[in-house]
């Protein structure tokens, strides 16, 4: 399974990719705009910078809503690097222009997406990747989880290649069974991926291992 980063904040994905785990970034513009980062071209130097950084996929999102303006947009971030995957959401104006895309040879991230239908036609039109947000469906008391395994259900039985990118996820225990029901990706901040290391076993072994190589001195 891919790591991914979901935070436009440098320092962050500095310190992800530095534990040699970390597989990509995704943004989005609330992110962008968390960081400060306004104005055309210093949200495009912001992508580029984010590619320096990290040897993977990195999801820039189109902020136009119209077909029209989706393209143009995602032609222009394409453009910008190879490891840009446009991220589009899944209206029916956003499936049209990941067909365009798809037909081009320019990899999309097909976002927002809330149910297995949604995930079908994303696939259908070629979509390289599909984001489903769990945490925002468990905030609306449905299960998150349940999502992802009816898409790996659809696309294996059809053979779809479009990979199922975990969003929204929130805590480590969101990262271990996405990793069971089979996501190609998970994408969160840092700290669920830190999570990961800990265990309390692990930090009392490892106390007690120091106390006892302090007596062999």
């Amino acid at each position: 399974m891919k790591f991914f980063i979901d935070t436009a904040n440098l320092a962050m994905i500095e310190e992800a990719n530095a534990l040699g785990i970390l597989d990509g970034v995704t943004t989005n513009p609330s992110l962008m705009a968390k960081e400060g980062i306004s104005g055309k071209e210093n949200i495009l130097n912001h992508y580029l910078k984010i590619c320096d950084i990290v040897d993977g996929d990195i999801s820039a999102e189109v902020i136009g809503i119209a077909y029209a303006e989706m393209i143009q947009e995602g032609e222009e971030l394409a453009a910008l690097h190879p490891q840009i995957v446009v991220k589009v959401p899944v209206t029916k104006d956003g499936i049209k222009a990941i067909k365009y895309f798809s037909q081009k040879g320019i990899r999309t991230n097909c976002t927002l997406i809330f149910s297995a239908g949604q995930a079908l036609l994303a696939a259908k039109a070629g979509a390289t990747y599909v984001s489903p947000f769990l945490g925002r469906l468990d905030d609306v008391s449905t299960d998150g989880l349940n999502l992802i395994e009816e898409i790996r259900t659809i696309y294996d039985n059809f053979g779809f290649e479009t990979q199922i990118l975990a969003a929204s996820v929130r805590h480590s225990m969101h990262i271990i069974n996405c990793a069971k029901i089979g996501a190609d990706v998970v994408t969160c901040p840092l700290p669920p991926i830190l999570s990961l290391l800990k265990h309390p076993l692990t930090d009392s072994g490892l106390e007690q291992f120091i106390k006892d190589s302090q007596k062999m001195k």
